[in-house]
């Protein structure tokens, strides 16, 4: 399932890459007033701790970077110094996490807390463990700006498997659906694998071995905490976010009797086909959102109330405990009796 993405536009992130990125362009002798061109972005709030900025901003920068820069390491040397270190509390839970499965899971349930300009998933199988890239999260992007963003997208992750696991973690193996570029031999030299090109989709493999192992600073209770936080940063951004924040809003303020998509459209004064269109356009759902709200208050109810199971599952809308247990699973992994010790 896909999670609502942010709007590009919104300015709820602390400006970690845009610094790494103008820094390695410094560098190569090239202003940071260049590289911020377009952006709105003064210089000295790269280094202020309560500016904020959004992945429009970003991918602005990247994009002064693809015409400014004349050296084809620099997406890659960016994504080698950003540090997991440097994502705040989303990157200190992923530190935190009690094995690098958990790693896997979380560095996507809360992708959102990390400016994210591409979309990424992952799956396991018998034998290895793949992240996949499907899609930019502003589109339509330039072939240039693609393979930057794929380029330094890739490093990035090599450096934060690296980080939680305490160790060198090579990938199996790198896929990417463009053409061998002019300097492919960086691809190994960054990545550490086998690199192949023209390939059906983008993906980075590891040995499904690894998923177990433990991090060099997991800890269960500091990764309690920290997820916690988490999940209360996602909800309020979800709540900021245009006209899904909107649905969210009006699904949160009425449990026990969801309104439908109509009825929601209704309030939010549009038809429902421009409802879903327009939800389409922010890269979620309504069947998303009211997916979200249910497992949030799922887990509210379980944890902070006496409520038994049953009245649980009857304000939520299911039919049954048996429905609500089978969804609960599906959205954490956990049963009750699991998220109320």
């Amino acid at each position: 399932m896909r999670s609502m993405l942010p709007l590009p536009d919104e300015r709820i992130y602390a400006p970690y890459k845009i610094g790494a990125l103008v820094e390695v362009l410094a560098e190569q002798g090239i202003p940071a007033a260049d590289s911020l061109r377009g952006t709105g972005i003064d210089v000295d709030k790269l280094d202020d701790p309560f500016a904020l900025t959004s992945v429009r901003q970003y991918m602005m920068v990247c994009m002064n970077a693809v015409s400014l820069s004349r050296d084809p390491a620099t997406p890659f040397e960016v994504g080698a110094r950003l540090h997991v270190s440097a994502y705040g509390m989303y990157g200190y839970a992923l530190l935190s996490c009690l094995s690098l499965r958990d790693y896997f899971k979380l560095a996507v349930k809360y992708r959102r807390l990390a400016t994210p300009p591409i979309l990424i998933e992952w799956a396991e199988y018998s034998d290895c463990v793949v992240w996949t890239f499907p899609e930019i999260f502003v589109s339509p992007p330039s072939r240039e700006l693609r393979q930057f963003l794929i380029e330094q997208q890739f490093s990035l992750h090599v450096t934060h498997l690296q980080d939680v696991a305490g160790r060198s973690c090579p990938p199996l193996r790198a896929c990417f659906s463009y053409a061998a570029p002019p300097h492919a031999d960086l691809y190994g030299k960054y990545l550490g694998c086998p690199c192949f090109f023209d390939q059906p989709r983008f993906e980075l493999a590891y040995d499904a071995a690894m998923l177990d192992q433990k991090p060099q600073m997991a800890h269960r209770l500091t990764a309690a905490l920290l997820q916690e936080t988490c999940d209360r940063l996602i909800g309020q951004t979800k709540t900021s976010a245009g006209v899904s924040g909107h649905v969210y809003r009006i699904l949160m303020e009425r449990p026990g009797h969801f309104p439908t998509m109509e009825a929601v459209a209704v309030i939010l004064h549009m038809t429902s086909r421009t409802l879903r269109r327009q939800l389409e356009a922010e890269g979620t759902s309504f069947h998303t959102i009211l997916d979200d709200v249910r497992s949030s208050l799922a887990i509210e109810y379980l944890k902070t109330t006496k409520l038994s199971t049953l009245d649980i599952a009857m304000l939520l809308g299911f039919s049954d405990a048996a429905s609500f247990r089978r969804a609960l699973k599906r959205w954490t992994g956990k049963g009750p009796g699991q998220l109320r010790r």
